[in-house]
């Protein structure tokens, strides 16, 4: 079903619910209202009678007052004159005056099988009656509510055809962005531009084009990557290849040397994967949530233990006293990722059995971990290419992902990481949430 369809229902269903109550409650007033004027007809006709009565000549000895001439009164009434002993003294020749009751007042009777309703007046000696039927009156207000449903029915059309073609003309704008969308190609990215626009659609467009902005970053990222990829990983294939083939081609010393190049070049590729299956897996949409919470200390001793083999003995962790346990707000695993390659560089730019110095403490809501080595340092106008993906200074040695990882986990989770350059090292500072 269709928006516009969907709209026209709901709301001309409220339309017509409410033209029907208005309707009721109008032809209900107008009823009584006519029933009214009605009934005052009948006074009317009454004292009209009366005053016609009052006007006759005093009567002389041996000579009716009131002429025997038939009473005149308007069409489709009766009316019966009668002295207080019930003695009728004249009437309308309509043949049902002879059963009008003489009740004071208003009243409703049956006449040989008709419905009346009946007016009774006392004027000195005599008493007036007049009378109509029930049916005339009914046929009288259905004529008036016949005529008054007319302009309801036709402004209740009117107002639904308004309705149908108002949605129509405020859809437009709907039909228009659907037009634009169908129009694209496939890998066209470019923002909609729909002018002019309604300010309630205006939200929706720009939420498009901020969509479509996503989607350039990220597949401008992936092809990226996909290119530097493709540059990494062919060096160390390359360099496997060749080893093997010198392999093949020599014995003895010379054979193991070149098996074992070709084995840490292996290595080189598998630790280049692993990086970009992480990196992969961080900044896409899969669930790190294994129900395990870490608070800070746990976290900055497990990523000890999984820093390089051989080289995790040279850092020193500091932990304050009364450092608080609670939990970090994020999956264990990416924190202790995160801060295992900041580790893992300050140990490989570290020369020797330089220290490196590895400081928790909790701020606020948020838990500080501060890593200092004692390297080479880095310049001040390279901080900022740091967490660039497989960009690395030209002493080192990795492969350019790990702390592009770091910053990939940090935007994930809600931290920050910071670097700062120092005369003889490098100082990194990861900040992660904390729950509660």
């Amino acid at each position: 079903m269709s928006l516009r369809l969907r709209l026209s229902l709901v709301l001309g269903g409220g339309f017509i619910l409410i033209w029907v109550l208005a309707s009721a409650w109008m032809f209900s007033d107008l009823r009584n209202q006519m029933m009214f004027s009605l009934d005052q007809r009948l006074v009317a006709s009454a004292r009209m009678v009366a005053g016609l009565l009052d006007q006759l000549p005093a009567p002389q000895a041996g000579v009716a007052r009131y002429p025997a001439s038939p009473l005149t009164v308007p069409d489709g009434m009766a009316c019966k004159i009668s002295s207080l002993r019930g003695e009728v003294i004249a009437r309308s020749h309509t043949g049902a005056e002879q059963g009008l009751a003489d009740h004071s007042g208003f009243h409703d009777q049956t006449i040989e099988g008709e419905g009346w309703r009946t007016y009774t007046l006392d004027r000195g000696d005599v008493r007036i009656t007049t009378a109509d039927r029930h049916q005339e009156r009914e046929a009288l207000n259905s004529s008036m509510l016949l005529a008054a449903s007319a302009p309801v029915v036709v402004a209740l059309l009117g107002s639904l055809g308004m309705l149908w073609l108002g949605l129509g003309r405020g859809l437009a704008s709907l039909n228009r962005i659907r037009d634009a969308l169908l129009r694209r190609s496939p890998d066209s990215l470019e923002p909609l531009a729909i002018e002019p626009l309604p300010r309630e659609l205006q939200p929706l467009v720009d939420s498009q084009n901020q969509l479509f902005q996503r989607i350039g970053r990220t597949l401008a990222r992936e092809r990226r990557l996909t290119g530097d990829a493709a540059h990494e990983l062919r060096s160390p294939l390359t360099a496997i290849k060749t080893h093997l083939q010198v392999a093949r081609m020599t014995t003895a010393a010379a054979q193991a040397q070149a098996l074992e190049h070709a084995e840490q070049a292996t290595d080189r590729l598998h630790g280049t994967l692993e990086q970009l299956l992480l990196l992969a897996r961080v900044e896409g949409s899969l669930s790190f949530d294994d129900g395990v919470q870490m608070d800070a200390a746990q976290v900055a001793r497990t990523a000890i233990g999984d820093a390089c083999a051989g080289d995790r003995q040279r850092i020193s962790l500091r932990l304050p006293a009364g450092l608080a346990g609670t939990a970090l707000a994020m999956p264990s695993v990416l924190a202790i990722a995160a801060l295992r390659n900041l580790l893992d560089n300050a140990l490989r730019h570290s020369p020797g059995q330089a220290p490196v110095e590895l400081a928790v403490r909790t701020e606020g809501g948020y838990a500080l971990f501060q890593v200092r080595d004692h390297g080479p340092g880095i310049a001040a106008e390279d901080l900022e290419h740091l967490t660039e993906r497989f960009w690395r200074a030209s002493t080192s040695a990795g492969c350019g992902l790990g702390l592009a990882i770091v910053q990939a986990i940090v935007q994930r989770c809600g931290g920050q990481v910071h670097f700062a350059s120092l005369p003889d090292g490098l100082r990194a500072e990861l900040t992660l949430p904390l729950q509660g």
